[in-house]
């Protein structure tokens, strides 16, 4: 599968990895509607995911630990870089967490760490499950 595929399927995951995440939040928040949401601005955030690909590979050995600690750390980081960015352009950031106290600058919250570092774990068994698909082009005879 090439990079291009696999950037579309990680924005694609990621899309519904936050539609459900919100729709989840919201149904603690007792709506039964479950409302979900994100932005299109998500699409091209997730798929950069690709770039976790290399560095998966490398701390493929490292204990669960560190491994998902560094996954948080890039989270946070490019979180934080594209939160200001799209600040910066837009005026906005799609996402605003301002309002909470563990807010950093209002694009990070400290406190997600738990849920990237899982996030990140979760990130590996995609990687490979998409390394292991192999497209075949069918010839015609």
């Amino acid at each position: 599968m090439n990079k291009y595929t696999r950037f579309i399927i990680y924005g694609l995951v990621g899309w519904c990895a936050e539609i459900i995440w919100n729709g989840v939040r919201s149904l603690i928040a007792g709506n039964l509607i479950l409302v979900g949401w994100t932005s299109m601005w998500m699409f091209p955030i997730y798929g950069l995911m690709i770039f976790l690909e290399p560095i998966h590979n490398r701390i493929r050995k490292f204990p669960l630990i560190i491994r998902g600690g560094i996954y948080t750390v890039l989270v946070f980081l490019v979180e934080f870089l594209t939160g200001l960015i799209l600040s910066g352009i837009l005026g906005a950031c799609p996402w605003d967490y301002a309002g909470s106290s563990l807010s950093v600058c209002g694009v990070i919250r400290l406190d997600f760490a738990p849920v990237w570092f899982i996030g990140g774990l979760l990130f590996e068994k995609l990687h490979d499950i998409l390394k292991s698909i192999n497209f075949k082009k069918d010839t015609v005879s």
